[in-house]
């Protein structure tokens, strides 16, 4: 049976000013990377350097003209208004690209001069977040469709959610998204034509808008539901020692659950293939147990709304003891990829964990990178999640941490009481076990907190 072909994409960029080489390539990478991941085949990209970016179509005249070889579009964006300036044009928000300075920008080499014969691009995807006109100028110019930065990561998100929170979570961000975008029907007065009284009625444009933020609505009391059970369950795992794998998308955090919980969570070479939380204890098991967590990863220009939606989500690095801050070693990004994820993590309030630089996938460099990079980042862990003695080092450093906060306490458990002697020995770390007429004499080892419940009758803190 064969695989039905992906749709061509062409990829445009801008590089403004401040904006290196270097930076502006991974930046195209990147985006490649998130086309392939949401199926679609990157035939070829463009870029144009820019003072800014154009109002009307993002690139000057003659880009939209080389587009158009790309797509087989005219490269000319129609103008239905009249030459004298419009209230629109006036404003800067004429749909026509302007033609100040159009012809000042210096082109960028590209990955050649149209696409493979007889290969059309069938979408045009851009590196920047667009307005509603300067989308439907680049659609009318290259007669394709075309999805900004934001579009693909949502429509990513979209697809790979999968937790109900989740797909909630997307949706409002979603809609948040698309409510701007939304166009004035030619429907002017839905009342009157219903029979409403003067003055009474509502664009079909307005209904639209009150539709998306009623939905809104709904959606965000449904969070806050589910998020009341999560609060619930996180409350009564406050006082085990827990861990949160951070990190920019597709840095090996999945791998890292796995090896280091011995779990089947999913491991895929695709960006944001994990979205929901997971949490699950470390492996081999510990007593106390240790809780690890797997989050969402980051990704420069991560929409904002996505971040405030994932807010809850992240709240597990929030209340995390230590951050496992995973990097992609044989990625030359990856210093650009910390400095996203340190502002995401200062943006949510994990500032007070413990943290650890993880530069992961070391078995893909020389002995000489990997000797540059242990020493420009001596305080780093450079391991690989292929590894085991890797893996083996690591478990043993977790356990070294947690156990300097460790105590020693004594419990007597009368003999009425037996039960608790088993849970006990389930939760915490029993030294000693010993008996007299009093019962069962216990010297175990735990947290502070566990410590102190378990002395006062209690089989977890908090009860």
């Amino acid at each position: 049976m064969s695989t039905p072909e992906r749709p061509r994409a062409v990829v445009l960029g801008v590089q403004l000013p401040g904006v290196d080489d270097g930076e502006h390539r991974s930046s195209i990478e990147e985006l490649t990377r998130l086309s392939h991941t949401l199926g679609l085949d990157v035939i070829g990209t463009l870029s144009q350097r820019r003072g800014q970016l154009s109002k009307g179509s993002v690139v000057g005249r003659g880009k939209l003209f080389e587009l158009a070889r790309w797509t087989g579009g005219t490269g000319i964006v129609p103008s239905a208004a009249p030459k004298a300036k419009s209230n629109r044009q006036e404003k800067g928000e004429d749909e026509e690209d302007e033609p100040a300075g159009d012809d000042e920008e210096t082109v960028q080499d590209d990955d050649g001069i149209g696409p493979p014969a007889g290969k059309l691009a069938e979408i045009v995807v851009v590196d920047h977040d667009l307005t509603p006109s300067q989308a439907r100028n680049l659609e009318k110019a290259s007669g394709v469709e075309v999805m900004d930065r934001t579009s693909i990561i949502l429509e990513i998100f979209q697809r790979h959610a999968r937790s109900r929170e989740a797909r909630l979570q997307v949706e409002i961000a979603r809609l948040n998204y698309e409510t701007p975008r939304l166009r004035e029907g030619v429907q002017k007065d839905v009342g009157r034509q219903r029979g409403g009284g003067r003055g009474s009625g509502q664009t079909a444009h307005e209904l639209d808008r009150r539709r998306v933020r009623d939905r809104i609505a709904e959606l965000r009391r449904e969070i806050e539901q589910i998020q009341e059970g999560s609060e619930t369950r996180r409350s009564k795992r406050s006082e085990a020692p827990t861990i949160a794998l951070v990190g920019y998308t597709n840095a090996g955090k999945s791998s890292l659950m796995r090896r280091l919980t011995g779990s089947d969570v999913l491991v895929a070479d695709k960006l944001f293939a994990t979205l929901d939380t997971t949490i699950r204890a470390l492996y081999p098991p510990t007593k106390p147990r240790i809780l690890v967590s797997d989050t969402v990863g980051f990704i420069k220009k991560l929409p904002h709304d996505l971040v405030a939606s994932f807010r809850s989500t992240l709240d597990e690095a929030r209340e995390a003891d230590v951050l496992l801050h995973v990097l992609d070693a044989s990625d030359p990004a990856f210093p650009q990829h910390r400095a996203v994820t340190e502002e995401v993590l200062t943006e949510i309030g994990a500032v007070e964990a413990s943290r650890w630089i993880l530069l992961n996938k070391v078995d893909r460099l020389s002995a000489a990178d990997r000797e540059r990079l242990a020493a420009q980042y001596p305080d780093a862990i450079l391991l690989s999640a292929l590894d085991a003695n890797d893996i083996t080092a690591l478990h043993a450093r977790i356990l070294g941490f947690f156990e300097r906060d460790m105590v020693e306490v004594e419990i007597v458990v009368p003999y009425a009481e037996q039960a608790r002697v088993a849970r006990i020995h389930e939760t915490s770390r029993v030294i000693s076990e010993t008996y007299d007429d009093d019962g069962t004499k216990l010297v175990v080892k735990t947290t502070p907190a566990l410590a102190e419940a378990l002395s006062k009758g209690r089989d977890e803190p908090g009860e």
